[in-house]
Order: C-alpha cells, then sequence, then structure tokens
C-alpha cells in the first residue's frame, strides 16, 4: 500500500481470472474486489487471523445466500481490533500472517474509494425501536416522545443521537471524538437531560418513555376542580368611601315587598289594582287588559294581566313565576315581588321571594277559601307561606284580608279569620307588634291607596289603607361594612346589558361599573359592564338594591343561577356537606335517615340527603334534649347533617342570614325549614 491512502497496495496476484467465493463472478485479474458484490480477492483481509478464517468459511457455507456486506450490517464492529483509517495520518496494523488488519467498514472504504464512497454504517441494535417501530408508534400517540427543541437542533445541527453530520466526502467514525466537553453541555443544556443525548460519545438512539410523568408539555390537561380561594376573615376587610357615602340621599330608600298568599286569593289582581290606582298602568293598557280578558271569559282577570304577562300564565289564570313591578310612597321606593301562590311553583316564590325585606300575606276572606288556605279542607299555602317568609328573616307583615265585599264586610267574618290565622303566625315567631291587619277589597278599589269609603267598612274600621301601612314599616338595614354578596336570581341577555347579565339583590357591601368581581362557585373574575337598577342606568349599586349586573371577560356558561357575585379577595364558601338546625313543619310522615330531598338556599336548588341526626332540640331552651334520634315527627327541633349532590355557596347563618337559611322540600311540599349552623365539607 501506499502510506497516502490514494492507492491502496496491491494484493497477491494469481495468474489467470479468478472466481468469487460469495457469488461464483469471474473477474479480471486486475480487479482487487468482485465487480458484481464488492467482495475482496483475498478473504484473508476480513479476518484478523487463520482460525477467524477458517470460522468465517464455515459461516459462509451455512448462510451462503447472504452477501458478508449485508451480514456486517448487523454484526457489532470488534473492539479488540483497531480501526484503520486510510489517510493522511496512516495508521496499519498487520498480523502474524502479514495480512492487513482492519474492520470491514473501514476496508470497503479505502477499497471502494474509486468508484464510491459509502456512508458510514452503524450496527443496528435490537434493543431499541426501529424506524419503524416509531412511526407506527408515532401514529399513535405522537405524545409518547420527547421533542427536541427545533432551535437548538438548526443551531448545531445535532442529530437526534447526538452525532454530528458531516459532509459526504469527509470520513468519520463511529465514536464522535471532534465533539468537545463544552459541546456536550451545551447540547444538554438545549435539549435537556432526558433527550437521550449520549455524554460520553456512546451510539444511543431515541428511546420511548412510557412513564405519564416522562410525557411531553402537549398532552391534554386533566380535568380538574376550578382553583378557588380560601374565605379571608370578613374582619380584614374595610369598605370603600363610596359605599359609605350615598350620592343619591335624596331619593327614596329601597323597600322590597313581597306578595303572598294562598292560589286564587287575589295577589295580582291585588298588585294590578294598586299600580292601576297609582297612574302606573294607563287607562288605554287596562282597557286592553280587560278587552283581551273577556275575549277569554275571564273578565275578572284584567288587572291580574298587568302582573302575568305571559301566555301560559293567562291561559291558566296563575302565577307561575314571580313578577316585578315598581311604585313610590312617601317614603319608600317599592319592589313589588308578586310570587305565585300554586303548591307546584312554590320553589319560584322561594327563589323570588327570599329576596323581601317585608311581605304582605293576602288572605281571601270568603266562605271555604279562607280554610282551604290554611289547610282544614286539604294542604294550603296560607301555613306554607307565612312560615317560608318567616324564615326569609322576614320580621314585619302585613295581613290583607282581601274579597271582603263577598262577605259584606262583615267584622265578625275579619275577626274570625284574625283570630285562626294570628294563632298561627305567633308560633311562627312573629310578634303581635309587628303584624298589621288590613281589611280590604281589591276588585272594589276598597281601602287600598285610600281610606275606606264603603259605610260598612266605615262603621267598625278606621284604620290605615294599605298604601298607608306599606309607607310605616320600619326601614330594612343595610350593611355595607362587609365583602360584596350578590346571590344571582337569574341569568339573563339583553341589548342593553350584553350576552352575559345576571339579575338579584345586593346582600352586602356595594358594586360599581368597571370593577372586578368573582364569581362563584366557578372562580372565575370579571369585569362589571354595567349596571341597571329598575331599568335604568347606574354607575353605584349598594346593599339592599335591586339590580342587573352586565358581566364581561367570562365564559356564559360559568354564571348560573344560585351563584354569588363576590369581593375577589374575599370569596364566599363553597361546601357539600352541611350541619343544619332545622324546624319540622307539619308534615303527616316522619322524618328518617336516608331521606332524598330538595334543598333551597337563596336561590340556589339541590338534591341533597338526610346523612344523620344529631340530637333533638328543646325548643323553649334550645338546648338538645335527645342524642341520635330515629327520626324526626311534626314541629319538632332538631341538629342534623345533610349531604348536596354538588357544591354550593353558602355561609353559616351567623355570618350572613341570607345566604345562611335553608328550606327542604320533598313531594311537593315544604317539610323543614332552618340555618346552616357550620360547613362540614368546606371546598
Amino acid at each position: 500500500m501506499v502510506n497516502n491512502g490514494s492507492v491502496p497496495e496491491e494484493p497477491r496476484r494469481n495468474p489467470g481470472h479468478w472466481q468469487c467465493s460469495i457469488c461464483a463472478q469471474t473477474n479480471d485479474p486486475s480487479c482487487y474486489s468482485c465487480e458484481l458484490c464488492g467482495v475482496l480477492r483475498d478473504l484473508s483481509l476480513y479476518f484478523n487471523n487463520a482460525s477467524e478464517a477458517e470460522a468465517g468459511a464455515k459461516r459462509r457455507n451455512k448462510y451462503s445466500g447472504v452477501s458478508v456486506l449485508a451480514r456486517s450490517l448487523f454484526a457489532p464492529s470488534s473492539t479488540k481490533s483497531k480501526a484503520v483509517v486510510f489517510s493522511d495520518d496512516f495508521q496499519a496494523s498487520r498480523n502474524a500472517t502479514g495480512n492487513k488488519q482492519a474492520t470491514m467498514n473501514d476496508l470497503h472504504k479505502t477499497y471502494m474509494a474509486c468508484k464510491e464512497r459509502h456512508k458510514n454504517i452503524v450496527p443496528f441494535k435490537f434493543d431499541t425501536p426501529s424506524p419503524d417501530d416509531m412511526v407506527i408508534t408515532g401514529l399513535k400517540s405522537s405524545k409518547n416522545f420527547r421533542k427536541v427543541d427545533t432551535e437548538a437542533a438548526s443551531k448545531g445541527s445535532v442529530g437526534i443521537t447526538g452525532k454530528k453530520m458531516m459532509d459526504s466526502h469527509t470520513l468519520s467514525t463511529e465514536n464522535d471524538t471532534n465533539m468537545s466537553q463544552s459541546s456536550l453541555a451545551k447540547l444538554d443544556e438545549l435539549v435537556g437531560t432526558s433527550s437521550n443525548v449520549p455524554s460520553d460519545g456512546e451510539d444511543k438512539t431515541l428511546v420511548l418513555e412510557h412513564e405519564p410523568q416522562h410525557l411531553s408539555s402537549e398532552r391534554k390537561p386533566k380535568k380538574s376542580k376550578p382553583k378557588i380561594k380560601k374565605p379571608v376573615s370578613i374582619s380584614q376587610y374595610k369598605p370603600e368611601p363610596w359605599m359609605l357615602h350615598s350620592e343619591d340621599q335624596e331619593l327614596r330608600r329601597q323597600l322590597n315587598l313581597a306578595i303572598v298568599g294562598h292560589v286564587d286569593s287575589g295577589k295580582s289582581t291585588l298588585c294590578g289594582r294598586l299600580l292601576h290606582a297609582l297612574g302606573l298602568v294607563s287607562k288605554k293598557q287596562m282597557h286592553k287588559y280587560e278587552k283581551e280578558a273577556k275575549e277569554k271569559g275571564k273578565g275578572s282577570f284584567a288587572y291580574a294581566w298587568a302582573m302575568d304577562e305571559s301566555t301560559d300564565e293567562r291561559e291558566r289564570g296563575i302565577t307561575m313565576t314571580v313578577a316585578v313591578a315598581y311604585f313610590d310612597t312617601e317614603k319608600y321606593h317599592v319592589v313589588l315581588l308578586d310570587s305565585p301562590g300554586h303548591r307546584d311553583f312554590v320553589p319560584n316564590m322561594i327563589s323570588g321571594a327570599t329576596q323581601a325585606d317585608a311581605a304582605v300575606l293576602v288572605v281571601d276572606a270568603s266562605i271555604g277559601s279562607f280554610e282551604a288556605g290554611m289547610g282544614v279542607n286539604g294542604s294550603g299555602q296560607t301555613k306554607e307561606h307565612s312560615q317560608l317568609i318567616r324564615s326569609f328573616g322576614v320580621d314585619n307583615l302585613i295581613v290583607a284580608v282581601n274579597k271582603m265585599d263577598l262577605v259584606e264586610y262583615s267584622k265578625d267574618r275579619f275577626n274570625f279569620v284574625k283570630s285562626q290565622l294570628g294563632a298561627f303566625l305567633r308560633s311562627c315567631g312573629y310578634k303581635d307588634s309587628s303584624i298589621t291587619w288590613i281589611p280590604l277589597s281589591a276588585m272594589a278599589n276598597e281601602n287600598l291607596v285610600t281610606a275606606a269609603s264603603d259605610s260598612r267598612l266605615l262603621s267598625w274600621y278606621n284604620g290605615n289603607c294599605l298604601l298607608k301601612a306599606i309607607d310605616l314599616l320600619p326601614p330594612p338595614h343595610r350593611d355595607v361594612s362587609r365583602p360584596l354578596r350578590l346571590p344571582i336570581c337569574d341569568v339573563i341577555a339583553s341589548h342593553t346589558l350584553g350576552q352575559v347579565a345576571v339579575c338579584g339583590k345586593v346582600e352586602t357591601g356595594g358594586i360599581r361599573t368597571g370593577s372586578k368581581v368573582l364569581v362563584m362557585p366557578a372562580g372565575d373574575l370579571a369585569s362589571v359592564r354595567t349596571i341597571e337598577r329598575d331599568s335604568t342606568s347606574c354607575t353605584i349599586a349598594r346593599a339592599g338594591d335591586n339590580v342587573a349586573i352586565g358581566l364581561q371577560g367570562i365564559d356564559p356558561g360559568h354564571v348560573v343561577s344560585g351563584g354569588v357575585l363576590c369581593h375577589p379577595d374575599f370569596p364566599v364558601s363553597v361546601a357539600s356537606s352541611l350541619e343544619l338546625k332545622i324546624l319540622v313543619l307539619e308534615i303527616s310522615t316522619p322524618i328518617l335517615v336516608g331521606l332524598q330531598f330538595e334543598l333551597h338556599i337563596h336561590h340556589a336548588r339541590v338534591s341533597a340527603s338526610l346523612v344523620k341526626i344529631l340530637s333533638l332540640l328543646d325548643q323553649k331552651t334550645g338546648k338538645p334534649s335527645k342524642k341520635m334520634p330515629r327520626l324526626l315527627t311534626a314541629r319538632q327541633a332538631a341538629i342534623v347533617e345533610v349531604k348536596l349532590e354538588k357544591e354550593v355557596c353558602v355561609e353559616v347563618f351567623s355570618t350572613l342570614k341570607a345566604l345562611g337559611r335553608v328550606f327542604l322540600r320533598s313531594q311537593g311540599n315544604t317539610v323543614a325549614v332552618g340555618v346552616v349552623t357550620r360547613l362540614l365539607d368546606q371546598a
């Protein structure tokens, strides 16, 4: 051989043509390798010694159908022999027979140099996935492979195996000795220590990572519960100056007045007649209502249609949802909440009337109707509504004894109603001093907005009319010293408020346009876009105001009825297990552990179950009288534990009364009322 490696050393010559021992091709004597398969003429060059040559002959006989070149792809290179590189710094060694020692790769590169330069061949390793395996696995889940930073790959032109890509005219060995330690360190920094880049020069391939903790960042995030801030102590809260100083002191104070009572007692007619008498329903509109009512054969419902606007309500002749109207007295701006009286719509009555500061209980004085409302001839809503209103925290009650014209304004009938109903109201916790009794006739407009004019009524009654009695109610307490709490009564959408808007009563604190609010229980922040009070745009709303608020910056699906808008730094509590102090109402079936019922708390309704009956309470002292009773019967007070189907926004009653009152309903009846004493499973 020549030292510069450009022309290989001429091997031993045999006279005449020679035949390839692999493919049996007859070759010219001047050829050093087979023209067909490329195998060297002198086979001893493939082996280091004679024993290897003999073993090689046996292997050739066994695998005669496979070329040596093909078999060499799957045979790892011998670590004992030194690689021979025919270049300027020629290195070689000879064995005992005087033949050149070299690996097949190096010899092949050298002797085939004048024909075609062959690429470096890396022995295949069966302990790593093949390229086909990687493609198939990648089709199934592209997330099982670690992605190499494309910027790092383009910067250093570094392959996945960590070897530098060389020019096709430059020979390289299996081990990349040209990569410095600093380059390796930089590569590790760019790609990461877990990207299987060899730092010791070993030839490594990409390894599948099956452990979940090693998956790439492209995997889908797991669905998790929203991160809800833990409630902060309210003692740390300080109200802002704009909440304390009223900019509209000249305006009347707002009074939320609920109209409740048994079905067909004349609630909607009373509201419509009152609004008409105050001039809030025009003569033209009233004439339209009268005409439409007569066409449907319901002439007496004309005034009720001022409140019952939906087609279903007018067809059935009953109120189904809480209707809202507004009027002013000398002292108050009154928000009238006309509640449904039918037992099927008591849940709607609870949702609407829970906002009330005071209430008007309408009873029918006619023979038989009053008794029906009291449940003498069946279940009536007069008692149930009275209990619910008291549970809402309403202390001041006006009892409007309606339809007195049907009993000829009889004093005896009025006193009978007063004695029967008064005894029940006192049992509910009302004081005689907080109850106002007013005889009237809504249809005849008697004793509504002016003093009584009928001589039959004037003969024994000289008290106030209904409007005057409303004006004499004590002003409700407004708490602006606590953080914002606005239970969502309903989710609405309008062209003025936007696609995401809510309505409800501000229980505590204040809210203004542009401020941030936390929507619970979703735990999302939103911005207050607009505020409307009495269908009029405003910039500020304080505790006690019934408002509609347009929100922006929040998913509409996260705003639900029964949620609460609150201060971002002072979120409302969220729980799914509660301890309650309840009072069982007039029920015929005892309450047992495991009872499934519907729990109402402010505007939220959720299915729940009775988990434990912890103790009975003495109704006089309020102290436990019996632990772990087996059941509860009518008029018993108890401490119970309930489990809710889902989390709700709730506060302990001693913290915030409006969010701590509960109502338990089962099979269409209210079976118990109570308050929240403890949150057992707080989120």
